[in-house]
C-alpha cells in the first residue's frame, strides 16, 4: 500500500521550495545521522493562543541525515493528535504498537499500564486491512514507488516509476516500518508524511501516516519484530 495524496504533489513541491532557505542555513551543520532539533517556534505573531512550550520543542524544525524537516504549524493540528503519554486503553502487553483507525490514534504500549499515543492519518486503503502483524523491516528516508495504476491516472508520476528517492517531499516521509503477517507482506506501512495537516483525517490513498517528528520518535522505540495490532474499533482512553 503506497501512500500518496494525488492532489498533494504540487503542495509537496511547494514544501521543497519553501524549505530551501532553511537548508541553506542549517544543513551545513547536519552531518550527524541522528535527528535533532535545530530550532523551535517561539510565538505566533497573529495573536493565536499560545501552545504548551513542550509541543513547540517536540515539533520544532529538525535536521535528520542532512535533511531539514520543517517545524509543524501547531495551529493546523488539533491538540489531541499531538504526542503524549496516556493510560493504556488497549489491553496489549508492553512493546506492542496498536493502531486505532477509527479515532486516528496509534499507541506504543509501555510498562505500568501506560502508552505513548500518536495522532495518525488513515488513507482510504487504511480501512481495508486489520489484524495482527509484526514489523518486518525498517527504513530511514525510504524510496517511494507509485503503483502502475496510479501512474496511469497521473502520467506526471512516470518519472518516479523506478522510485522517488527519500526526501522531504517523499510521501513515505522520514521513516517507514513494513508490516508482515506469517512472513507475507501485508502491504501495510507505518510511515511519516510531509503533510502534517492531514493528521486526524482520511485524506489520501495508502496506510498509516504520522507527522515526521512522530514517526522518528516511534521508529527509535520500536525494533524489528515488534508486534502490531490494527483495528477499526475505537478505544476509549
Amino acid at each position: 500500500m503506497n501512500d500518496f495524496n494525488e492532489r498533494g504533489l504540487s503542495r509537496r513541491r511547494f514544501l521543497t521550495v519553501a524549505g530551501l532557505g532553511a537548508v541553506a542555513t542549517v544543513a551545513g551543520c547536519a552531518s550527524s545521522p541522528n535527528a535533532r532539533i535545530s530550532s523551535t517556534l517561539t510565538a505566533y505573531a497573529d495573536g493565536t493562543p499560545s501552545v504548551d512550550p513542550k509541543y513547540l520543542q517536540m515539533y520544532g524544525q529538525m535536521v535528520d541525515n542532512g535533511i531539514v524537516i520543517p517545524a509543524v504549524d501547531l495551529r493546523r493540528v488539533p491538540e489531541r493528535f499531538l504526542r503524549r503519554e496516556v493510560d493504556n486503553p488497549t489491553g496489549e502487553k508492553p512493546g506492542t504498537v496498536v493502531v486505532d483507525t477509527t479515532n486516528k490514534f496509534a499507541y506504543l504500549t509501555l510498562p505500568n499500564g501506560r502508552a505513548m499515543r500518536y495522532g495518525v492519518g488513515v488513507g482510504r486503503e487504511g480501512f481495508g486491512w486489520s489484524g495482527r502483524a509484526k514489523v518486518q523491516a525498517k527504513k530511514t528516508w525510504p524510496t517511494w514507488t507509485p503503483p502502475s495504476e496510479m501512474i496511469g491516472r497521473k502520467p506526471e508520476l512516470a518519472e518516479y516509476a523506478d522510485g522517488m528517492p527519500g526526501g522531504i517531499i517523499n510521501p513515505l516521509g522520514a521513516r517507514a516500518m513494513y508490516l508482515f503477517q506469517n512472513n507475507r507482506d501485508t502491504l501495510y506501512r507505518l510511515h511519516g508524511s510531509p503533510e502534517y495537516w492531514t493528521i486526524g483525517t482520511a485524506d489520501s490513498s495508502g496506510c498509516i501516516r504520522f507527522m515526521n517528528q512522530d514517526i522518528i520518535d516511534l521508529y527509535s522505540r520500536v525494533p524489528a519484530g515488534t508486534p502490531v495490532v490494527v483495528r477499526s474499533g475505537a478505544y476509549v482512553a
